[in-house]
């Protein structure tokens, strides 16, 4: 049996048992594609979904004469990625060529950093999910373009193993990357797998406050190589490492880190070295699969690209892109959660549910922060989950719930009557003032129908009168659920009250 027949046919173990025993070290390689309007060595367009071949120029598909020109906007969001990591930036780097053969690279190579990447030496603070803050070292941050897509036609499972043919589609090869490369991440622990996922979440939300991407998983916008190995103490020398490729969701990192430790101590256990090879994870179930033997540097032949001079940006042009960087995510959660008063758990909520920017709007439209966090975190939180979609996509507006939450702080609304305002709203009947108007939604603020409502349900429950009368005020709910019903919701309820003890009182 070979190592790796006898790898694959281990046992897993439990992965509370495997972290007691073995200590997880990671190593996260992220890919994040940059927004610029086209490709890092040619003028091809960037556009997502367009027809297969339609954006490529000779350039992009390795034509024989075609000489590559480096896109300056790509530069210039690469370093502006590298000065968000608290890296260094290089004074004088290059590109080089990284030869392998694949069908969507046309060149046969690929047009890297390799030695001198524009950025390095970085760090960044991410925070768990109880608060606790934790550090990775950024080794380097370079430039690159993207390769084709290759889609396998045929077999069961999608890959080319199997496959009857395969389409290869061109459009994406050339795109400008930023890789981001860390140092190797210990001291996580049992938890490493959060701190996997926390990592690209933070990065994930650096790209989109710096503006460089649309950060957007699902659409392979972002992508993570997730490298795991095992040792037996922390003092230990580092173990083999695995490389799980292209894992596009958190809760999928989170998946292939445990179901890694769970194998290796497997593969340990039985007395088996582990394999350095590159893995698939497998959505459907949470596993991984053997791809191939992962190569080393040195496989890569790299040598300087002959056709492009070296990068490099003037100190005094770092300076500038430096001082346009926003407020950092990290930095920025902490500010709006002591400004909004939310306790930890409450603040942790409003970013797993990805409501921070939609409540600092709303917030910023006019309503208080209160009011804010109880539509986005309740009614709309509830819709969204109903119907299947991130918050950001229901059809309402910051604006519109600031304006809504206005009708009730104003008391021409109670919670009810906003709720069928915010129906309205949603079925794109307009803003809460016109639905409140076309559905006659608004609190009945005239004493005389209510004082008319009130007298109806008085008459019609005597007992509760002489109860109340007599200083029970318990059953006086019940005259007041009669006219919230004669009204159709549309009473205040604690002004219906004083009118009715008013009323008993006389």
């Amino acid at each position: 049996m070979t190592a790796q027949t006898s790898a694959t046919a281990t046992k897993l173990v439990a992965y509370e048992d495997a972290v007691r025993r073995y200590d997880p070290v990671l190593g996260i390689e992220v890919h994040v594609e940059l927004g610029t309007l086209t490709k890092m060595f040619c003028a091809a367009e960037v556009a997502y979904g367009g027809e297969p071949n339609t954006q490529v120029t000779p350039v992009s598909l390795g034509l024989p004469g075609a000489l590559p020109v480096v896109n300056g906007k790509a530069v210039e969001y690469a370093i502006r990625i590298g000065l968000a990591l608290n890296c260094s930036i290089s004074e004088n780097c290059r590109f080089a060529r990284k030869n392998y053969f694949y069908p969507d690279v046309p060149k046969n190579f690929q047009t890297s950093q390799y030695d001198e990447p524009i950025a390095f030496d970085g760090w960044i603070d991410i925070e768990l999910d109880d608060g606790e803050v934790f550090r990775v070292e950024i080794e380097r941050a370079h430039m690159e373009e993207d390769a084709g897509k290759n889609t396998h036609v045929g077999g069961l499972t999608g890959r080319i193993q199997g496959a009857e043919y395969s389409l290869v589609d061109y459009n994406r090869a050339g795109i400008p990357l930023v890789e981001i490369v860390t140092r190797p991440i210990e001291g996580a622990g049992e938890r490493a797998p959060e701190v996997a996922r926390a990592y690209v979440q933070t990065l994930r939300d650096i790209f989109r406050s710096l503006d460089v991407s649309e950060a957007r998983m699902e659409r392979g916008n972002v992508r993570a190589d997730v490298n795991l190995s095992l040792r037996p103490t922390p003092e230990s020398p580092l173990g083999t490492r695995t490389e799980t490729k292209n894992v596009n969701s958190f809760r999928s990192i989170e998946r292939a880190v445990r179901y890694e430790v769970s194998r290796q101590a497997g593969v340990l256990d039985a007395g088996v070295p582990v394999i350095q090879e590159t893995r698939h994870f497998h959505e459907e179930d949470g596993t991984t699969s053997s791809g191939r033997v992962k190569s080393d540097a040195e496989d890569y032949r790299y040598f300087p690209e002959p056709d492009l001079v070296p990068v490099a940006p003037s100190r005094e042009w770092v300076e500038e892109i430096r001082a346009t960087l926003p407020e950092m995510p990290v930095a920025r959660r902490r500010r709006l959660q002591t400004e909004w008063g939310y306790a930890d758990a409450e603040m942790r909520d409003v970013v797993n549910a990805g409501a921070m920017d939609l409540i600092e709007a709303t917030v910023a439209a006019g309503t208080s922060a209160a009011g804010a966090r109880k539509w986005w975190m309740g009614e709309l939180a509830r819709r969204a989950n109903q119907d299947e979609v991130p918050l950001e996509q229901l059809t309402v507006t910051p604006a519109q719930i600031a304006e809504l939450q206005g009708l009730v702080d104003s008391g021409r609304l109670n919670d009810k009557l906003a709720r069928q305002v915010l129906d309205g709203v949603l079925a794109g009947e307009g803003d809460p003032e016109s639905v409140v108007v076309s559905r006659g939604l608004e609190i009945v603020s005239d004493d005389g129908p209510l004082l008319a409502a009130i007298d109806d349900a008085l008459a019609a429950q005597p007992d509760i009168v002489e109860k109340v009368r007599g200083g029970n005020q318990g059953p006086v709910g019940a005259i007041i659920g009669a006219v919230m019903k004669a009204t159709k919701g549309q009473a205040d309820a604690k002004r219906v009250r004083e009118l009715v003890l008013d009323r008993i009182g006389s």
